[in-house]
């Protein structure tokens, strides 16, 4: 939410803030979660900047790294289209996921992309922060060796909230189908209800 409100304060009108507009000493006690990524002129995404204790959590320096190596190899080019689109379309995105680690322990993560520019106004990065929501004993002794997308929201940019709605399981809205349901990005969004 601290990484959300300030991105959307510097951004003020405009679609997006440049990366030159983003001040650490604002947000110093987050930088150890917080990530920058880059689309690379192959198209490929991947991390610019990864904060400490993000690269803790995975057991090895993440810098240079493409971002779809985090995720499971199935979800993977869905990921990858989600910050692209994130990037394209200049509107952020909350990921909700579970990481896991070789052993079988798993940890429930959410993940903010905002969309970022370069100094010259191209829309081409992501100012991130991954924030596992709880503490188990093992974090940062045993790494993740991936994860899995549970599920997205769409912040309310206009009220500063971060969250206008979560639209549950990544992998089932992304393959379902229906009569009410829109699309956003690559991912197909069901309206719900308890209708009968």
């Amino acid at each position: 939410m601290e990484l959300f409100q300030y991105w959307n304060a510097v951004r003020g009108e405009r679609d997006l803030p440049r990366r030159d507009e983003i001040d650490p000493a604002h947000i110093r006690a987050l930088l150890p979660d917080l990530f920058i990524l880059q689309r690379r002129a192959s198209g490929d995404i991947c991390f610019r900047l990864a904060g400490t204790r993000l690269c803790a959590l995975f057991g090895r320096e993440l810098r240079e790294q493409h971002f779809s190596a985090l995720w499971s190899g199935s979800e993977g080019d869905g990921i990858t289209r989600t910050a692209d689109q994130v990037m394209r379309q200049c509107t952020p995105m909350l990921l909700y996921g579970r990481g896991a680690t070789e052993a079988g322990d798993e940890l429930d993560l959410e993940l903010l992309l905002a969309p970022l520019a370069s100094s010259d106004g191209t829309n081409d990065r992501v100012l991130g922060a991954l924030s596992a929501l709880a503490r188990p004993a093992w974090l940062h002794m045993t790494p993740l060796t991936h994860m899995v997308a549970t599920g997205l929201s769409v912040p309310d940019i206009a009220r500063n909230l971060p969250i206008e709605r979560p639209y549950g399981n990544a992998a089932s809205v992304a393959g379902s189908g229906g009569r009410n349901n829109r699309k956003l990005f690559h991912l197909r969004i069901l309206d719900g209800g308890k209708g009968g």
